[in-house]
């Protein structure tokens, strides 16, 4: 770094109107990525923008915090990203690529990926613009009010629902763990098999006692942890599509029919079925784009992750968002290529329960189970401080720290998170209700939305500014046609099972 770049960063803060602020005690609690606790909020003077936060009255200065430079490394940064991407959502990507095919799975993938990484070049430029590095913050200075509370809702549901999808893989494949270490074969109604009362055993005796801690941040080793078991996963994905042969050899079997049409049958279906689609179209196909969105939705951590990143610029960070986007578009579209060549039609929304299915118990399958089990059940507790600290900066911004306050919040989100899982059928519904609402709210409308408020140095007729605001008309259109498209799926299931 040459002599004058480092002097632009030695300006005390007399002298600095572009410095970030985390000036008011509403915006003063860490806000952690999914797997990474970030803890402080450092000032920032972008290289690439140096008149960012300007002040209209020079006079008077708004914004009075010393700046830190970041501290963690490219690489380590592109570490986090991707680890603040994948999730639980890849577990529902076969069954997204079974209901649209192959082709226009990668078209989806290709188009929710690109518009992810638009989104991050907003957020971070009205970041530079807005003076904040908080989500909420950015939503108060834009709309007042109203863009705290959506920036807050979005990011609440968001979490809600991935605390909701970790849960989901409690309730249905640590039954299957427990069945497979106990050698039962067939189960007679042992309570030690029932997913809702393990979700709540889990929930009660590893997850409350880690949200509670007032500082999560000592879970950080789970961030390696849990993308190392997500790479696995994907290994074994990869390893069994080689081993399993097509799923409908073993239906066949099962059908009862005439023998001298069992050859023909056989062959008929076995050829239809176990061959690849690559545009499929049904009442299934809408849950496609939620599922996507849901499993790159990673805004809510790309200021924490950009505000310490060494050497810090918009340019580098979106090199790092670059990397992980690309990293993970790869993970996504092998681990659902892969899970849905070894399945075909016949994969569920959960993958790995999918697997369970065919295979019963297996050794690998099994070590995969424990892995991802850990992993989810470990990141419960990270997902849950962001949401209670949103609650907190809502209701009670400014009060001091309060243990029944503390308390009763974290109580309540779980007991909420675990009706849901308890109540709604299929982690597919978790997946494409939040997908559909929150991610398309992250993702598409509160970053262009916001943008288009607080930068001020582009007009409206700048191409810039255009741009946004076609972003911000898609995100509308894509939430509201997929939430319409998912309430009358709903809405025809609960009346062909009423008949």
């Amino acid at each position: 770094m040459s002599s004058a770049e480092m002097g632009k960063f030695n300006i005390s803060p007399d002298e600095d109107s572009s410095s970030y602020s985390s000036n008011s005690n509403d915006y003063s609690y860490p806000y952690p990525t999914k797997p990474t606790a970030m803890k402080s909020h450092y000032a920032d003077i972008d290289p690439e923008n140096q008149n960012f936060l300007l002040d209209s009255n020079v006079g008077k200065k708004k914004y009075e915090t010393q700046y830190h430079p970041g501290t963690t490394s490219f690489g380590m940064s592109v570490f986090n990203l991707s680890n603040a991407i994948v999730g639980s959502g890849i577990l529902g990507l076969s069954f997204a690529m079974a209901n649209t095919g192959i082709a226009l799975f990668v078209i989806l993938l290709l188009f929710v990926s690109i518009f992810s990484l638009y989104s991050v070049h907003l957020l971070l430029k009205t970041a530079n613009e807005g003076g904040s590095l908080l989500y909420e913050q950015l939503g108060m200075k834009a709309f007042g009010m109203a863009g705290k509370l959506a920036a807050s809702g979005s990011i609440t549901m968001q979490n809600i629902g991935a605390m909701s999808s970790y849960l989901f893989i409690v309730k249905y494949e640590l039954p299957l763990v427990i069945k497979t270490f106990m050698n039962i074969e067939e189960t007679t109604g042992e309570w030690y098999l029932n997913g809702d009362y393990l979700v709540l055993m889990v929930s009660v005796i590893l997850i409350l006692p880690l949200s509670l801690l007032k500082n999560l941040g000592y879970l950080g080793y789970t961030s390696g942890f849990s993308l190392l078991c997500m790479v696995f996963f994907l290994i074994v994905v990869i390893w069994k599509m080689f081993q399993i042969p097509c799923p409908m050899d073993i239906d066949i079997v099962n059908i009862t029919i005439n023998a001298t049409l069992a050859p023909v049958l056989d062959e008929n279906i076995t050829s239809d079925m176990c061959k690849p689609k690559y545009f499929i179209f049904n009442s299934q196909t809408v849950y496609a784009v939620p599922i996507l969105s849901f499993s790159f939705v990673c805004h809510p951590a790309i200021l924490p992750i950009y505000e310490e990143l060494k050497s810090r610029s918009r340019k580098r960070m979106m090199n790092v968002s670059y990397v992980s986007f690309f990293a993970m578009f790869l993970m996504y579209l092998l681990a659902a290529l892969f899970g849905y060549l070894t399945f075909y039609e016949n994969v569920e929304p959960e993958l790995l329960h999918t697997y369970s299915a065919y295979l019963g118990a297996d050794v690998l399958l099994l070590i995969v189970r424990l892995a991802v089990l850990m992993a989810v059940t470990l990141t419960v507790p990270v997902v849950i401080f962001p949401i209670r600290s949103s609650i907190t900066q809502l209701l009670w911004a400014g009060k001091e720290f309060r243990w029944w306050r503390h308390c009763s919040i974290t109580f309540a989100l779980l007991a909420f998170t675990n009706v849901l899982v308890i109540f709604v059928p299929t982690i597919r519904d978790i997946f494409g209700f939040i997908g559909a609402s929150a991610a398309a709210m992250l993702i598409f409308i509160l970053p262009s939305a916001f943008y288009i408020k607080l930068v001020k140095k582009e007009p409206m007729k700048s191409v810039q500014k255009i741009g946004a605001a076609f972003f911000l008309i898609s995100g509308i259109l894509v939430m509201t046609g997929s939430m319409t498209l998912i309430i009358l799926d709903w809405t025809q299931n609960v009346a062909s099972d009423g008949h």
